[in-house]
């Protein structure tokens, strides 16, 4: 039969997987890539001789267990995302200083709500002859404190302002908490396509050696040595991209261990099954959600709580602020006084002042101003919810376009094409085709495969697109 061109392992039509994950949810599909038996193929359609298979992974799986920020010593586990997620959302640095803004901002309350300091002065005339005289007698030394006590609604409408600072930082946290989530969940998966890919690439390996023996045993009887010579080229392609997977394997683990903040020199290894969750159908049950939970918006919705605030904080300049004072005089009666009556009482007296908010037009700017930040505030977030929405959409057409093409491929392709090659197998043997066809059907296997693989990777990614999109913790 006349095959698709081939396709070196890891790639895979434009048209129909999109390599980012920017795609959406699917339908609820809880799957796990089950692999294909190669050597299943040709052992059930002729009888070979058993075949030893190239070795595993040189190393044994190396990995960092526990939340401490770094871990020295290798662990041979193959752990879920979930634990990946853990580590990194209690490890990661952008996460911690995040939690620093929001008790930085929690410490400004008791500030703004607190009265400004009091103030106190000493006046005093150390030459006698050039102080104040009064009838009481010479007055040497003057001393006051006043505290100035602002409009009483000022104090706490600052203290709503700072409070919903903090609201503001803590949607930061949660942004921010949500988009490591996404990039682990990316990491991960990537690891699990690479790992997944390899597999399907040594499985590959022991169907040409098992193709090779037969294009031998055909030689010996009389066929053409070119049929042993492509089956080793193919062997030898297969070993170069095995060099390219192993390659990308490794900068996604380096990728995946820096998230979460472990040594890179550590192999992250990923579970062997992948199991996806159930994909919200409905966009409004999305919408719903992302009202709810969404971290940008909650922020928003903080900041426009906030610009209300500081519009009626210009509002209330128009109020004045008050000053109370206590005055206390040192009066003497010794002998440098001039008054004849001087009984050195000393003084005491009480003073109350006020600002006077007469500038009409600075505070009428402030009102102004206030009004216009809370205006614009209003409308970013109702941009920011459009393109919420809008993105959205987008993510929930993808991840249909990918749940379908998945069941094309694991339920009429693959099959189709793993009968085709035991037909070819068969045919081989019967000297009835030829061996470039043999290798072609073989090659259109081994792509659907692969594809298949990244097709799960990318459906997974577009589910934690979608969750970091409505924010709502799974």
């Amino acid at each position: 039969m006349q095959s698709a061109a081939p396709q070196k392992v890891g790639e895979r039509p434009i048209e129909m997987v999109p390599r980012e994950h920017d795609s959406a949810e699917s339908r609820s599909i809880p799957t796990e890539i089950q692999s294909v038996g190669f050597s299943e193929l040709i052992r059930n359609s002729a009888e070979t001789p058993e075949f030893v298979p190239a070795p595993s992974d040189a190393s044994e799986t190396d990995r960092a267990s526990g939340v401490e920020t770094v871990r020295q010593e290798p662990v041979d586990t193959s752990d879920s995302v979930e634990t990946f997620i853990a580590l990194a959302l209690a490890n990661h640095p952008s996460i911690q200083a995040a939690r620093q803004r929001v008790s930085a901002e929690f410490h400004r309350i008791p500030q703004v709500r607190s009265l400004p300091d009091p103030q106190f002065k000493n006046t005093f005339w150390p030459i006698h002859d050039q102080s104040l005289q009064t009838a009481a007698g010479r007055l040497g030394n003057q001393m006051s404190v006043s505290q100035v006590v602002p409009w009483p609604e000022k104090l706490r409408t600052k203290a709503a302002i700072v409070s919903q600072e903090v609201r503001v930082a803590q949607a930061e946290v949660q942004r921010i908490e949500r988009e490591i989530t996404e990039s682990v969940r990316l990491a991960y998966y990537e690891v699990w396509f690479a790992t997944r890919a390899i597999e399907i690439n040594k499985e590959t390996q022991e169907l040409i050696n098992d193709l090779a023996k037969v294009a031998e045993a055909r030689y010996r009887s009389g066929g053409t040595q070119q049929d042993v010579l492509r089956a080793r080229l193919e062997s030898d392609r297969l070993a170069n991209q095995l060099v390219s997977l192993e390659k990308q394997k490794q900068v996604a683990q380096a990728d995946l261990a820096t998230l979460v903040q472990q040594p890179v020199m550590l192999v992250m290894e990923s579970s062997d099954k992948l199991s996806l969750a159930n994909v919200p159908q409905q966009l409004d049950e999305l919408i719903a959600l992302a009202e709810q939970c969404n971290p940008k918006l909650a922020g928003l919705a903080s900041e426009i709580q906030r610009d209300r605030q500081k519009q009626r904080l210009a509002c209330l300049q128009k109020y004045p602020n008050l000053q109370f004072g206590l005055n206390w005089g040192l009066v003497s009666d010794d002998s440098n006084v001039i008054s004849p009556v001087a009984n050195g009482h000393d003084q005491i007296n009480f003073n109350v002042g006020t600002t006077l908010p007469i500038w009409r037009d600075k505070i009428n700017a402030g009102v102004r101003e206030a009004a216009n930040r809370t205006s614009s505030t209003a409308k970013r977030l109702d941009a920011e919810r459009d393109a919420l929405y809008g993105k959205l959409r987008r993510l929930l057409v993808q991840a249909d376009a990918l749940v379908e093409q998945r069941d094309i491929y694991a339920q009429r392709i693959i099959p189709r094409t793993e009968d085709t090659l035991t037909l070819a197998i068969a045919d081989y043997r019967g000297k009835r085709t030829d061996f470039f066809s043999l290798i072609e059907t073989y090659r259109e296997l081994l792509m659907f495969e692969t594809q298949l693989a990244r097709i799960e990777a990318s459906l997974a990614g577009t589910l934690a697109q979608v969750e970091r999109t409505v924010g709502c913790p799974q």
